[in-house]
């Protein structure tokens, strides 16, 4: 695995969910307050708040794009637009790869009841699942990145 890759999923094994595992692994290279990054990023796991909306390592991903954007450009317009074609790319490989951006389409259970966290845990979703997801969005980072 990549230094960012093992450093998000660390993070993650660690407790923190895959949104703040995604966003603080970059903090070192984008320059950026770790402790901010993790408050920012603290209800977007779970598909937001267990929603079940987007994925949170796809959320991290965007905040890592929209922060990549506005150290590399100085014009709010340029950031923004630049900021909203790459989390579009992003959005498109993410789904190449995983067939959704949707958290319970994903994991196939409902968070926010104790069966869907208990079938989480039963059928090993966080390492088959989240874990893969935030790789993928590491990947997929870091290739929209090096362009």
């Amino acid at each position: 695995m990549k230094q960012k890759e093992e450093r998000a999923i660390r993070s993650f094994r660690s407790g923190l969910n895959c949104a703040q595992a995604v966003l603080t692994a970059y903090s070192e290279d984008l320059n950026f307050d770790l402790n901010l990054a993790m408050s920012i990023s603290c209800g977007f796991g779970g598909g937001m708040g267990r929603l079940q909306e987007t994925c949170g390592a796809a959320t991290g991903a965007f905040m890592v794009l929209g922060i990549w954007n506005c150290k590399k450009h100085t014009d709010n317009k340029i950031r923004k637009e630049e900021t909203y074609r790459m989390i579009q790319q992003f959005s498109d490989r993410f789904k190449s790869q995983f067939g959704t951006l949707n958290c319970k389409s994903l994991l196939k259970c409902d968070l926010k009841t104790e069966e869907g966290q208990q079938y989480l845990k039963e059928h090993n979703l966080v390492e088959d699942v989240c874990e893969k997801c935030i790789i993928g969005s590491v990947g997929i980072i870091e290739e929209l990145i090096a362009k």
